[in-house]
């Protein structure tokens, strides 16, 4: 069956770089909006509490906008710093209206960190740098929602104090996804690729809300728990950023 045609754009708002997609115009604009206003809710916030900026433990919150409560719970599970979720929080958030919207395909790539919720299969390719790996397989997501994050201790811009050239989370949100991958990639260095392969392995899959998890160091690959479809990536569709959606006739 044919897919129908999805519409996307990418979008940039401060340090805000990602790809939304979906079957409906109107979604473009409220994900966009929804992005807007909930950073603008995170700024005011850290502005009074920076130490939700800076930190790299969990900073518990009693009081405070959506957004920077869903960070610091994901964080919490983690056991990272609240800004290792800011990306994939505000994925989910915008993925969320998208969907009460009317959308049916919702999906947004923030910074290499994916939320989707869709009626149809979903392809994203795995980018990490100049690997040999990059670029030339990816994962079909089939069960929505979903949340799919990367950390990458030498081709991201992110902080990591690990090694490896990805470490991949899958949840049911990107938010606890992208916190989760932050916790995992810093433990990923060492000579032994197979002892800190096994040790990342064991953080992830008992960090709460964590399916599952793909490590890629050194060019050897682990992996355990629930992952997607894995899938060969055509080399005329290399030429995508980090987590970009494949496969698709796009608007």
């Amino acid at each position: 069956m044919k897919a129908k045609n999805l519409f996307k754009e990418t979008f940039q708002y401060k340090e805000t770089n990602c790809t939304i997609v979906a079957d409906k115009e109107r979604a473009i604009k409220t994900a966009i909006s929804s992005i807007k206003y909930h950073r603008k809710q995170l700024d005011e916030y850290v502005r009074k509490h920076p130490k939700f900026l800076y930190s790299l433990c969990p900073v518990p919150v009693d009081e405070g906008p959506l957004v920077v409560r869903l960070m610091a719970d994901a964080a919490e599970k983690a056991n990272v710093g609240p800004m290792a979720a800011v990306a994939g929080v505000l994925a989910d958030l915008a993925v969320k209206e998208m969907i009460l919207n009317g959308s049916e395909v919702a999906v947004i790539e923030n910074g290499g960190e994916v939320s989707a919720i869709s009626n149809r299969p979903i392809n994203i390719a795995l980018s990490a740098g100049d690997a040999p790996l990059s670029k030339t397989f990816g994962f079909r997501l089939g069960d929505f929602p979903i949340g799919v994050a990367t950390s990458s201790g030498l081709f991201s811009h992110a902080l990591s104090f690990g090694e490896a050239e990805a470490v991949t989370i899958f949840s049911t949100n990107a938010g606890l996804a992208d916190a989760a991958a932050t916790a995992v990639g810093n433990l990923i260095k060492g000579k032994n690729c197979r002892r800190a392969i096994n040790r990342g392995i064991k953080r992830a899959m008992h960090i709460q809300g964590v399916e599952g998890v793909l490590i890629y160091y050194r060019e050897m690959v682990g992996r355990a728990g629930k992952i997607p479809q894995i899938i060969r990536v055509k080399p005329s569709e290399t030429e995508i950023p980090t987590l970009e959606l494949i496969g698709h006739r796009l608007h």
